[in-house]
């Protein structure tokens, strides 16, 4: 049997409003055989780099040929520009404010095309809801079969961002944030393996993570292992280090949330980047 098409959504918009089942309607009118998948629906509210980080993490588990929907859009009304890209696996619809930026540092080789071909978009177009009106019919369209050519001409002046990297104050200090908290209330800091790959293989003779009001000195391998009541830093499954607490709320046992500074201490080490 042949696969149906796949769609996904990334947005922002929550579920208390008509925003998404609209959004489905209209996927569902161009192509009724789709099958839609959610996402997340619960990014940060104008947050293009929550957004980043959440498609970033989902899109590469689909089979191939899915396409992403990602609206993500505190421009919208504005000249910014909606666009289509083509990866060597999937297709992604978005508004160009950068929150495909982690996409395009995962791809290989991808295009970015501007989407002019307004006989695509849904009559009128409101100047508050592209996701409806112009977002969700090109998604639809695509998974129907629609070559990306048609849509627009391939564009190199797309946005993008990189995701915010540790600094390195000596040689064994550095500097990061917290990019997110989950709803456990794991703080998801920016430290990757490589920023730290002494502690993570246990060649540091000892460490110290500060982040708000606490200070975090031990490591685990999973969630359960942590002591209660106790904060511990762990590697976690996006791939960045973690301060976290089992059964608890990191976030609410430190004090500290998103945008928050984390520095670690490697002792005995030189920090990766310093």
């Amino acid at each position: 049997m042949a696969q149906r098409p796949i769609v996904t959504l990334t947005t922002d918009f929550g579920l208390s409003d008509h925003f998404v089942g609209t959004i489905k309607g209209v996927i569902l009118n161009i192509v009724p055989e789709a099958e839609i998948v959610d996402i997340c629906h619960s990014v940060q509210a104008f947050d293009v780099l929550d957004g980043a980080l959440t498609v970033a993490q989902a899109y590469s588990y689909f089979p191939a040929r899915t396409v992403h929907l990602v609206v993500v859009d505190p421009g919208v009304g504005t000249a910014r520009r909606p666009i289509v890209v083509t990866a060597d696996r999937y297709h992604f619809v978005a508004p160009d404010n950068g929150v495909l930026s982690l996409v395009y540092a995962r791809e290989e080789r991808f295009n970015v095309r501007h989407v002019t071909g307004e006989h695509y978009f849904l009559e009128p177009v409101s100047n508050t809801f592209h996701g409806r009106d112009i977002f969700a019919p090109v998604a639809g369209y695509l998974a129907k079969g629609v070559e990306a050519a048609k849509f627009g001409e391939e564009v190199q002046d797309f946005v993008r961002f990189n995701a915010p990297k540790p600094k390195a104050t000596d040689g064994k200090t550095l500097r990061g944030v917290v990019l997110k908290v989950d709803r456990f209330g794991n703080l998801i800091t920016n430290f990757s393996a490589q920023d730290v790959p002494g502690l993570l293989e246990g060649k540091t003779p000892g460490f110290k993570i500060t982040v708000g009001k606490r200070e975090v000195t031990t490591l685990r391998t999973n969630y359960a292992d942590g002591a209660a009541g106790e904060v511990f830093a762990i590697m976690g499954s996006m791939g960045y280090l973690e301060i976290a607490a089992n059964r608890g709320s990191a976030t609410q046992l430190t004090g500290a949330t998103k945008g928050a500074e984390v520095t670690v201490v490697l002792e005995g080490a030189v920090a990766a980047n310093g």
